[in-house]
């Protein structure tokens, strides 16, 4: 019988598209490029570092196809010609890391993207500019300004993936991955909680999913159809869940509306889909764990000017008395599943596979392959998902930025000695900072999770590689 660690060591396959394990490292990254979207050699670094611990596939951090559709400034994009030589080293230095593991490369998904409304400081060039998005509605959570696109600005943006995808091709990237999940521009207008136009990407929900078919058969124009393309969705929103969201127009796509979404995205062109969760980002159900206030308290002051619901906020993130306030509305959901005891931490089986049961629902829907995200870190909680059919595949994100060679322990069938507890301290200090773990009970001491924070920026193993 095929042991836990030998299913998940077992290769990845799809049409178009092989991968040595069933490992993906998730999007994540840092403020680690140039302000102008042009990539640095933190950038490769960053990425090595994780090719280098054992993944089979790292999919990029949210890429802009144009920088009025950036999320944060200082991430790296594809929005012209020039861009193309950078993200080509990037995947062959990716490669080249890969074979430090087990003399196999490290696939390369470049993730094009677009934040819409969901634009958490859009930097100098779209200063006094409303985002845009599939509504005149400000975004929820921030109170980020939005402008509904017109037709015209709809066409614009089809046409801006179709270009990201080629010169992705031509970078010479093993795929793309259109970020279609978690609030952003294509959340928009595929949510029945957000896009309340009237028009031809309104409504229904076929009329909801137009913006991305076109953009599908937009991309298969550019790049052909043997070029992988793999769809990050979210099937079910939660879009007010627990009140969390009160002002939002109902609970948002539920899963019945993601399995139908699954098949028209298969239907499109799509050669796998990646599953989430969640109308937007962060959500309390994404990624899954307390809110660290903390943290908010020190950095959430770089939005204040980004949306009109962020001072308030940033008041209850700030000062002692309302912290807890701030807790309690955000983690009441997560009481109420049983994610966190009572002193607000994570509980571990509670976390890893959340989505398990809704990638099974969708997978059984479609018949291209289906990974799914969710607090992934043990041997046995990554091989029960695959072994029962819910997935062909598994994405993490927090539990590698915790300990980026925790495939050699997932191959030895043994945990690493400091695992990922899912504080969610990361998540906030990415607005400021560079991308690392910032739990510092992991650590000896702070000059030593610092340390461990800054390698990327004098690591020379990259750049010796070219």
């Amino acid at each position: 019988m095929t042991t836990d660690s030998d299913l998940i060591f077992q290769p990845f396959s799809a049409r178009n598209f092989q991968a040595k394990n069933r490992l993906f490292r998730s999007s994540i990254s840092g403020r680690i490029d140039n302000y102008d979207g042009s990539g640095a050699q933190a950038r490769i670094n960053f990425e090595r570092r994780f090719a280098s611990g054992g993944v089979g596939t790292i999919i990029s951090s949210h890429v802009p196809v144009h920088i009025r559709g950036r999320i944060l400034p200082n991430y790296a994009a594809i929005d012209r010609d020039e861009r193309v030589p950078f993200w080509r080293e990037t995947a062959r230095q990716v490669r080249e890391a890969g074979r430090g593991f087990d003399h196999q490369d490290c696939k390369f998904i470049l993730q094009l993207s677009h934040s819409g409304h969901q634009q958490d400081i859009g930097g100098i060039e779209n200063q006094g500019q409303a985002a845009l998005s599939s509504t005149n509605r400000r975004e929820a959570f921030h109170g980020i300004p939005s402008q509904a696109m017109t037709p015209a600005q709809i066409r614009e943006i089809v046409e801006q993936f179709a270009q990201g995808a080629r010169r992705a091709r031509e970078a010479g990237v093993d795929g793309i991955e259109l970020h279609g999940g978690n609030g952003y521009l294509f959340s928009q207008f595929l949510s029945s909680a957000i896009n309340d136009r009237r028009d031809d990407y309104g409504g229904s929900l076929k009329n909801r999913f137009r913006l991305m078919k076109e953009v599908i058969e937009a991309i298969r124009g550019q790049v052909g159809a043997d070029f992988f393309l793999m769809v990050k969705f979210s099937p079910v929103e939660y879009a007010n869940y627990a009140l969390t969201f009160p002002w939002r127009r109902g609970e948002g796509n539920t899963l019945r509306d993601g399995i139908e979404l699954a098949q028209m995205i298969e239907q499109a062109g799509a050669d796998a889909l990646h599953i989430s969760t969640g109308s937007q980002f962060p959500h309390p159900f994404n990624p899954l764990g307390p809110f660290p206030v903390a943290e908010a308290s020190r950095t959430y002051q770089s939005m204040i000017a980004s949306g009109k619901f962020v001072f308030t906020k940033f008041l209850f993130f700030r000062y002692g008395l309302l912290q807890p306030l701030a807790r309690w509305i955000w983690s009441r959901s997560l009481y109420a599943q049983g994610i966190l005891d009572q002193h607000e931490q994570a509980i571990p089986a509670k976390v890893e596979g959340f989505l398990a049961s809704q990638a099974q629902a969708i997978k059984a829907a479609v018949k291209i392959p289906v990974i799914v995200t969710g607090g992934f870190q043990t041997v046995q909680g990554i091989a029960s998902v695959l072994r029962n059919g819910a997935a062909d595949g598994v994405s993490i994100a927090r539990s590698l930025l915790a300990n980026p060679d925790l495939p050699r322990y997932l191959r030895q069938g043994t945990a690493p000695p400091k695992p990922c507890t899912y504080c969610n301290k990361c998540l906030l200090n990415v607005l400021e900072h560079p991308l690392a773990c910032y739990e510092l009970s992991r650590f000896r001491d702070y000059e030593e999770m610092m340390a461990e924070a800054m390698a990327i920026f004098t690591d020379k193993t990259g750049e010796a590689a070219r």
